[in-house]
């Protein structure tokens, strides 16, 4: 029974990147989802087939689930209310760390706010594993997000992006939906300067795990199909 005398604890929990890859995730994890029994997740069923794998006799049906709407945000008043009723929560993205690149960051922000103690936990994270493994510049990086889709601004925003790449020996990281994967890739090659150097990395931590660095113009001799995976894209403007 939760003790209402106090607020709950948040605890941010990693799901693996690739499918099934449960070897990269901290064994705290299992600990603490164990006596869980409130989450907000990014998508429930997910969030199902995860903690079933991590609990075979876990009576999922006995837990509670929030589900994060992509339209209309967080549900912030269920979350203080279930804090302020004493349940530790967990909150999950879909693959990765929860709060980066996906909504959970705004729960973490009503958390602070009501000063609750947010416990994140040691689990994979794909920008910092593509960072780590493209040999570009990990003192300083900028992490953008998704591009723009249309033109011109997808061809301004490269371009940007690599001049302040050139000028700060920044590294720029960004994502792209899978099925346009290939088409942001086209887009690079063709708007970037052939000295840039540019990192694809896709299916981290899964068995056909590919990171690769070379420069544009070596990029552009043999063009990969990189198809619709999860990808990380990194670029470092060398003129």
């Amino acid at each position: 029974m939760p003790d209402k005398t106090k607020t709950g604890t948040v605890y941010l929990i990693p799901i693996p990147v690739a499918d099934g890859a449960l070897n990269t995730l901290s064994p705290e994890i299992t600990t603490v989802t164990a006596r869980l029994g409130y989450y907000f997740v990014e998508n429930i069923r997910t969030a199902r087939r995860f903690l079933r794998s991590l609990h075979k006799e876990l009576v999922i049906d006995d837990l509670h689930f929030c589900e994060i709407d992509k339209h209309t945000g967080p549900n912030t008043a269920l979350l203080i209310q279930w804090l302020k009723d004493g349940h530790d929560i967990g909150i999950m993205s879909e693959a990765g760390c929860p709060g980066i690149a996906d909504p959970g960051a705004e729960l973490v922000a009503a958390s602070q706010n009501i000063g609750v103690k947010v416990v994140p936990l040691v689990g994979p994270n794909s920008l910092i594993l593509a960072l780590m493994a493209s040999g570009l510049n990990g003192q300083s990086f900028c992490f953008t997000g998704y591009l723009p889709v249309k033109e011109p601004m997808r061809s301004k925003r490269i371009k940007d992006l690599e001049e302040i790449s050139v000028k700060e020996n920044q590294t720029q990281l960004f994502i792209e939906t899978p099925y346009r994967n290939d088409h942001l890739l086209a887009d690079l090659l063709k708007n970037c300067n052939p000295k840039t150097r540019l990192c694809i990395a896709q299916n981290i931590s899964a068995a056909d795990e590919m990171i690769k660095t070379k420069s544009v113009a070596d990029w552009n001799k043999k063009i990969p199909v990189i198809g619709k995976v999860p990808a990380v894209f990194l670029m470092l403007g060398v003129f």
